[in-house]
């Protein structure tokens, strides 16, 4: 049954990272602008202004798709340094109303604002006062959905766009709900959607009006899920930490790369950016993998588990670099790095009691004065940026575009 209050919001950005560009150059006002990679470069389209959006410019397609749907597309190199600086504005006033936030990207979070009413009013009063607060001190619009779950607030958020601003209150959710086609769902894919179809369920309604264990049956531990959802029952709560299992930084070259020193040159910045990632996040991890796909598109990957934890760029880069030099050689077309087994920095360091040839005792000489050189180069990057002090090695490497993923 629907929680009878609704106290969460989903609040989205609209056409983030292009809505940045425009902002910051007026004459990009208006035409169809999309934030990525070059055509030449086997690049995508990370955002796409709503005017790229009418000739169908999505992200993630392909930027020489992107042109062929639009030959005057203007793209704009992104500068994910301006986005994630923009993000902490915007998360900085989601928590001057509740300290329950909950991230799901630079541009979209959950809110809970349960108990704020005192101080700021209602969920809908505080959802308007936070759109505008975002317009005045950013200059960028956002979409906020308002309602009693996860599920009905994020699916708000995308009714109205652009600037759009919608409540959904418990005695609308059947009538909003029934006649939405059932990939409106959250967790029914292009996959699920086709086997359901084939059961004769078209729409949510028709989900919901299926016996629950017939759905459990065919569908499995998924099945109770979606046909909840159908209801409008989501229990998630808004989990400000929100436990993350993996950071990863990976780039798709222009050209096949073969020289090795180029190629660990981009591993020493992908393992920096993961550990200012990390560090900007209070969390450290132990497992480090990369992965190097070949011109053939043959992958490999490599993973190497540390006997202490570390949110480092050398000590990441370190283990990187000897993962590295055990890949065949070869021209690659793509080269990444991951970082897994995450825990909080406030967690005691500990390694393995009895370890055996090559476990320590206690972490890497030079690891306390390497943590307070790098407190201290953090301190300066979020002042002037994250190219004021950086490795030698790196500086003259091109500010290029950089996919980096959550899991």
């Amino acid at each position: 049954m629907v929680p009878p209050t609704i106290t969460i919001l989903h609040v989205d950005m609209d056409e983030f990272y292009a809505a940045v560009e425009v902002r910051d150059d007026p004459r990009l006002a208006g035409r169809p602008v999309c934030v990525g990679g070059g055509a030449h470069q086997r690049g995508v389209i990370a955002s796409a202004s709503y005017a790229a959006r009418k000739f169908g410019v999505r992200s993630a397609l392909p930027t020489a798709m992107a042109l062929a749907l639009c030959p005057d597309l203007v793209l704009v190199p992104p500068d994910f340094e301006r986005y994630t600086r923009e993000s902490r504005r915007i998360m900085e006033i989601f928590r001057s109303y509740t300290p329950l936030v909950e991230p799901l990207s630079l541009d979209e979070a959950f809110l809970d604002v349960a108990g704020c009413e005192r101080l700021f009013g209602d969920a809908v009063e505080i959802g308007r006062a936070i759109k505008r607060e975002i317009l005045r001190e950013t200059g960028l619009v956002a979409s906020v959905g308002v309602a009693p779950t996860k599920f009905l607030a994020k699916l708000a958020s995308d009714l109205d766009k652009p600037d759009g601003f919608r409540v959904i209150r418990p005695e609308e959710v059947r009538g909003l709900l029934d006649p939405m086609p059932v990939s409106a769902i959250f967790g029914v894919g292009p996959r699920t959607a086709k086997r359901l179809e084939a059961l004769g369920v078209h729409t949510v309604g028709d989900l919901a009006a299926r016996p629950r264990d017939e759905v459990l049956a065919r569908f499995g531990a998924s099945g109770a899920w979606i046909h909840e959802l159908a209801h409008g029952i989501d229990p998630r709560r808004v989990n400000p930490r929100r436990e993350e299992k993996s950071y990863s930084v990976e780039r798709t070259f222009e050209r096949d790369l073969v020289d090795r020193d180029a190629l660990l040159v981009k591993l020493l910045e992908f393992c920096e950016e993961l550990g200012e990632r990390l560090r900007d996040r209070g969390l450290r991890g132990r497992t480090i993998s990369i992965k190097a796909r070949y011109g053939d598109f043959r992958t490999v990957t490599r993973s190497f588990t540390l006997d202490f934890p570390t949110n480092l760029g050398p000590r990441l880069y370190a283990a990187a670099r000897g993962l590295f030099a055990r890949t065949p050689p070869g021209a690659l077309r793509l080269l990444g790095v991951q970082v897994s087994g995450l825990e909080d920095v406030r967690a005691p360091l500990q390694g393995e009691l009895f370890g055996g040839a090559g476990q320590r005792a206690m972490p890497e000489p030079g690891t306390e004065r390497l943590e307070r050189a790098t407190a201290s180069v953090d301190k300066l990057r979020k002042k002037f940026g994250d190219r004021t002090v950086m490795p030698a090695s790196l500086l003259a490497a091109p500010r290029g575009a950089r996919t980096t993923r959550r899991r």
